[in-house]
This record gives C-alpha cells, sequence and structure tokens, in this order.
C-alpha cells in the first residue's frame, strides 16, 4: 500500500507497535514509558494537556481531558493499554514489532490487542479537534500500562491513586468489542458488556527428592503431571447469563438454527466459533510448567500455572471443584483474583455506539456478549465507572480475528482501522 494511501490511524498504530512494550507478567517487563511519551506528545500536539503517573519506574500511564460541549453531562473515559504479551520473532512471518503493512494488512503484537484501538481513539479526538469541534461531552483519555498482567502496575494504581483524573466520569470504552463476526451466511456485531472473573493459580506437587535412576513412586512430577492433564481436559458444563442468553437468542434467529444447544449455536460463528464457547462456561488452560533442576535428579516439587476464567460470582464454587478434581494432595496458590463484571445491554450509551455502527453499516444487528478475558474496564468499575468493550471493525468473514489475541501473526485490515476510527469518531462527536 503507498504510503500517501496509509491513513493515519494505521500509521500511528504501526508506530505504537514499534515500541517494544513487552509484558512477561509478575513485574517483569519492557515498560511502556517510550509509547507512553509518544501519545503524551501526540496528545500535546493537539492542544491537550497531559498528565503522567509512573508509580513504577518505566510503567508509564498517561492521561488527559478533551472539554465537551455541554460539561454538566457525565464525562465519558476512553481508555486502553500501551503493553502488549511476549512475541517469539521466529514463529512469526514478519518481524512482530516492525509495524509492517502488506496486502492492505497491518502486522505486529498489538496490531489486535490493543495498539489498534489506541490509534482508533487518538485519531478520533484528533479528527474533532483539529476540524475546531469538541465532543459532546467530556471525555477522558487513559492509556495504561501493565493491562496483559491484569492491571496490577497500571490501572489498580491509577484508580487508586489518581482518581481525580475520572472525576465526573460514570462510562467508559475501551477494547474487545464492536467487531464484526460471521453468524451464518450473515454477520453481526458484537457490543461487549460484561467479562468474566479472573484467578491465576499455580498447582504446587510435592514428592521426595531422589536418583533418577532408582524407582520411585513418591514423584512429584508425575503427580503433577497428572493433575495438569485432568484438569485441562475437564469439559465444564454450559452457565448461561442473561448477557449470553441474549448474544445466542440473536445469532440462533440470525442464522436460523432451530436448536437451543449453545455450542450448535455457536458453531455458526465461523472463526470465532471457540471465542464464543467460551464466553458460556468456566475455562481452566494449562499455561506453563517448572520442575526440575538436573536430568538426573528427581526434585522434590513441581509447578504449574493455570489461567482460570469464570463467570461472576461463580470464583469460590469453581475453585473448590478444581481442588477436588486434582486431589487433595496438590496445593492452590493464588497469583491474581480480579473480579467479573456484567452490566445490561440498555442505556444511552448502548444506543449511541449501536447507532454509530448502523450508521456505517447499516442492516447489521448489534448483540451482547461476556468477554470471556478481561480489560482494565475492572479497575475503572471500582470506582464507580460503567465499562463496556466498543473498539469497532468491519473485518473479513475469514479472518480468525479473535484467534489472533495473544497468537502469532496477529494483524488487522487497514480499512477495518479506518472504519473503526469513523465510528468512533462519530459517537463521541454526537454522545
Amino acid at each position: 500500500m503507498p504510503e500517501n494511501e496509509i491513513p493515519e490511524v494505521a500509521r500511528l498504530a504501526a508506530d505504537l507497535i514499534r515500541f517494544d512494550t513487552t509484558n512477561y507478567g509478575g513485574g517483569n517487563a519492557k515498560g511502556e514509558r517510550e509509547a507512553a511519551e509518544y501519545v503524551g506528545a501526540y496528545l500535546e500536539g493537539l492542544g491537550l494537556e497531559t498528565q503522567y503517573y509512573e508509580p513504577i519506574p518505566r510503567r508509564t500511564n498517561v492521561t488527559a481531558r478533551v472539554a465537551g460541549r455541554d460539561r454538566d453531562k457525565p464525562a465519558l473515559v476512553l481508555h486502553g493499554h500501551l503493553d502488549v504479551v511476549p512475541a517469539v520473532a521466529d514463529d512469526w512471518s514478519v518481524d512482530p514489532f516492525a509495524g509492517e503493512i502488506r496486502d492492505g494488512l497491518l502486522w505486529g503484537r498489538g496490531a489486535v490487542d490493543m495498539k489498534n484501538m489506541d490509534a482508533m481513539i487518538l485519531t478520533s479526538v484528533a479528527e474533532l479537534l483539529r476540524a475546531g469541534e469538541q465532543p459532546e461531552r467530556d471525555i477522558v483519555l487513559a492509556f495504561f500500562a501493565d493491562e496483559e498482567n491484569g492491571g496490577v502496575e497500571g490501572s489498580q494504581l491509577v484508580v487508586r491513586d489518581r482518581p481525580d483524573w475520572f472525576a465526573g466520569a460514570t462510562e467508559a470504552i475501551s477494547e474487545v468489542g464492536g467487531y464484526s463476526i460471521p453468524v451464518g451466511d450473515k454477520s453481526a456485531y458484537l457490543l461487549q458488556v460484561g467479562e468474566k472473573a479472573l484467578m491465576w493459580v499455580t498447582l504446587v506437587a510435592r514428592g521426595r527428592a531422589g536418583h533418577g535412576s532408582r524407582v520411585h513412586a513418591d514423584n512429584a512430577v508425575t503427580r503433577l503431571a497428572e493433575a495438569v492433564a485432568t484438569l485441562g481436559r475437564v469439559d465444564w458444563p454450559v452457565e448461561m447469563t442473561a448477557t449470553t442468553q441474549r448474544l445466542l437468542d440473536g445469532m440462533a434467529d440470525l442464522a436460523g438454527e432451530a436448536s437451543s444447544d449453545p455450542d450448535a449455536i455457536a458453531a455458526h460463528a465461523g472463526p470465532a466459533e471457540a471465542f464464543i464457547r467460551s464466553t458460556f462456561r468456566t475455562v481452566t488452560n494449562p499455561t506453563g510448567l517448572t520442575a526440575g533442576y538436573k536430568h538426573n535428579v528427581i526434585p522434590d516439587a513441581a509447578s504449574a500455572t493455570v489461567d482460570i476464567r469464570v463467570l461472576p460470582g461463580t470464583e469460590d464454587a469453581v475453585l473448590a471443584r478444581v481442588q477436588e478434581i486434582i486431589g487433595d494432595d496438590i496445593e492452590i496458590r493464588m497469583f491474581l483474583r480480579d473480579i467479573g463484571l456484567e452490566i445490561p445491554f440498555e442505556g444511552a450509551l448502548v444506543e449511541a455506539m449501536v447507532g454509530a455502527l448502523g450508521r456505517h453499516d447499516p442492516g447489521v444487528p448489534v448483540l451482547p456478549y461476556l468477554l470471556g478475558a478481561g480489560t482494565d474496564n475492572k479497575a475503572l468499575s471500582t470506582i464507580g465507572i460503567a465499562g463496556y468493550g466498543f473498539a469497532p471493525l468491519r473485518l473479513p468473514r475469514d479472518l480468525d480475528f479473535t484467534g489472533m489475541f495473544h497468537g502469532v501473526d496477529e494483524r488487522v485490515p487497514v480499512s477495518a482501522l479506518a472504519f473503526g476510527q469513523r465510528v468512533l469518531t462519530d459517537l463521541i462527536r454526537s454522545y
């Protein structure tokens, strides 16, 4: 794509991707400082006053407030995160931090999660301000560190120490919603109105150390492996909420699906099927194993990390069930626990988001859904701000967009970014 045909939103997203803001978790991260300073300079170039908060070296958060036409209305928060999960370059077709635009697609770590939305937020505000316009109400722009570690060193510290950033705000918009999915031979947009609760745990098995050549029944590695394999293969039952029921009813109607089986309905979503199925059941995915220190030494302990995502309010029951599944001899250590959210698919902001999509892609329905993962909306909810996922993207039907969250060869169509920027600009101009 010739440089002069690349829209600003894609150029900005590419620039952000080129900042390697890898977050390995547990406080081990390269840091967001340079990316935050880039964002701050862009905002200052629009005439806005920025504030930074860096409670931990290099874990930088930045904000600015855009004055609205009606300052008596509650402010709206548009927020994103600047960190990304690791990328193993040898697994990718491109350099994951080059911000390459090829075949009409922007490639790189963060193209989907979520430097695309960061760029959409920035350029939407820029379009209004450069035209001498104002949004309808005050807009609080916030770009956080550490979201990929649950916001422990980012949004959680900001809402604790800088709640004044969000003075007067009651609602927020961020990532993982507003994008299109196939539903049979039709399409729909998903608007995120909730998030599953998060529990990152470590399973610890203990045994007796010994020589690797011995007959040895008390082997911690074997005990852990059995527990991990059993837990990872559990077929958790379907549990519906008001949101997931409304989603599936809408999908079934679009697809002409007579069955009420949630998995049969989700199968109409093409590449997004697995993503949809994760929204109405518990998920327990083993994500890491640690054991041993020499080939011929049986260690006395072994551990595994597990990512557990559950429906809001079921956390304690699921933990008890996990203990039953793995056995009482396996210890569960909580690394991070965070709340779940679910808010009604109604109200003026929901109507405004649905209306904005309808003006730019007429006739395509918008359905609510419960995100199987989590966002910084969790932190904002603790200070009374209701958060939605609305990063609008009109996507090709065959693109496995949801599969690229934390995946290899992460990429997004440049045309989808331009679409999203138009929709978001429309929204903040009128709501």
